[in-house]
Parts: structure tokens; sequence; C-alpha cells
């Protein structure tokens, strides 16, 4: 009996024991993820899997940055973004991340041909020290320059790859940025906010149309008043619409 006693003794304080570990263990990841998640956003990023790219244009866009580094051969690179006369988008990916492959997959494949917007694609990796040359050559696809570049990825404050940021060249400022699941989803995304900027008041695209709708509201107000001196009678070379001299005076002209 004693000894039965003694065994569910020992029983009881290994269970505890038992559970003790995993209550540590489970407060210590609801820790990390609270500081991950606080980290996150003290940094002005959302945490979730969500995607924003790219965000409509507002005061106080980030400024952007050129993109220094070197090719897969050696040779150093400088990409002009600020100033450029057209967006660029910025593909950081690397050689050893599972969620890039699609991203790779569809670069070699042509599916990222003709960026939505025009935008010129930049793949940026980090430097060989964080990257394996060797799997960047497999991965690289034809025709898209790649930099590896890990100065870039501290300036525009990239924490993991796939991310992608879209920089507007004439305002030398990041338009949208953020992650997808494929490059379907970027595309979309991309399209959506082009259109969104071109429709906002004040846009380049809305001021030509308002002057084409100025244009085609003066051509119709023309073609009426033509059509209302027509059906008085009063054509090209009447009399009414000369001064004394035989010159068009101020009605007529």
């Amino acid at each position: 009996m004693e000894i039965m006693v003694s065994v569910e003794t020992v029983l009881l304080v290994l269970l505890g024991l038992l559970v003790a570990g995993l209550l540590r263990s489970h407060a210590e990841i609801l820790r990390r993820l609270d500081g991950a998640a606080s980290a996150s956003r003290a940094d002005g990023r959302d945490p979730g899997p969500v995607v924003r790219l790219p965000d409509p244009p507002a005061e106080g866009l980030a400024e952007a940055f050129d993109v220094a580094g070197t090719t897969l051969d050696g040779d150093v690179v400088k990409f002009a973004l600020a100033g450029a006369p057209g967006p660029t988008l910025l593909a950081f990916l690397s050689s050893g991340c599972l969620g890039c492959d699609s991203f790779w997959r569809a670069l070699r494949n042509g599916e990222a041909d003709g960026v939505p917007g025009g935008a010129r694609l930049l793949v940026v990796t980090k430097d060989a020290a964080y990257e394996s040359p060797s799997r960047l050559r497999e991965l690289a696809p034809d025709g898209i320059p790649l930099v590896m570049s890990t100065e870039a990825w501290e300036k525009y404050r990239v924490a993991g790859s796939p991310y992608f940021v879209l920089v507007d060249g004439p305002s030398s400022s990041v338009r949208g940025e953020g992650t997808a699941a494929g490059w379907p989803q970027v595309a979309a995304l991309l399209r959506d906010a082009i259109a969104d900027h071109e429709t906002r008041p004040g846009s380049g695209a809305e001021q030509d149309r308002e002057a084409d709708n100025g244009r085609s509201g003066a051509a119709t107000r023309l073609a009426r008043a033509d059509a209302e001196l027509a059906a008085a009678g009063i054509g090209p070379g009447h009399p009414s619409l000369y001064g004394r001299e035989g010159t068009i005076d101020d009605v007529g002209r």
C-alpha cells in the first residue's frame, strides 16, 4: 500500500513539473508573439499577412532611395529610382525563402512581363554573405535585372521576403509596399491602386480628363450656335456678320 502511495506521489510530482513546463513555454510563446506584434506596430507595418500594395499616394510618403549593389557576376551597379521618369517595382526575394518560390517561377515563366502601370521591375536580394549565388543563378529570370544589396533591404526596412515596394520616380517617394501570396495578387493590387490614383481629384489623369471635357463642351456650344444661326438664315458671308468696312466686327469675332 505504501509503495502504491509513493508511486502515485512521484507521478503527481512529475505531472506537476510537466504542466509547469508547458505553462512556462506557452507564456514565453505569447510573450514573444506580443513583442513581435508590438515591434511591427512601432515600425509602422501591419504584422498580419494582408497586403496593402500600394496605398494611395498621400502627403508624408516615405522617401525613395536609389539601389546600389552587385550583380551575380560581381559587377558594381546602381539603379536610379529617385527622380526617375517612371515607377519602379522592387521585388525583395531570397534564395532560401520558401514563400519566394512561386515568384521566382512567375518571373522565369514570363508571368510578370508587363507590370501594371508600366513600372520597371527590379529584383533585390541580400549580399552574397546572406545568399547562395549559385542558387540565385538557377532562380534568376532572364531579362529582369537582379541586384544583391543588403543596404537596400535596410534602407527600405524590409524585414523578410517576399516583399514588394512600389517607388514613384517623379515624386521620389514610396507609393506602397507589402507582401502577397503570388504574382497575380500583386498585379491585381497594382492595377487597383493605379486606377484609384488616376481617378483621385487633382491627379494628372483627372486633370487631363477635365481638360478634355472642357474642350468637348466648347465644341458642343459652338456647334449649337452654328445651328441656331443657320436656322435664322445666317450663314458664312452674311452681311450681318461684317462691319461697315467689310471686316468682322466684335460680335462676329
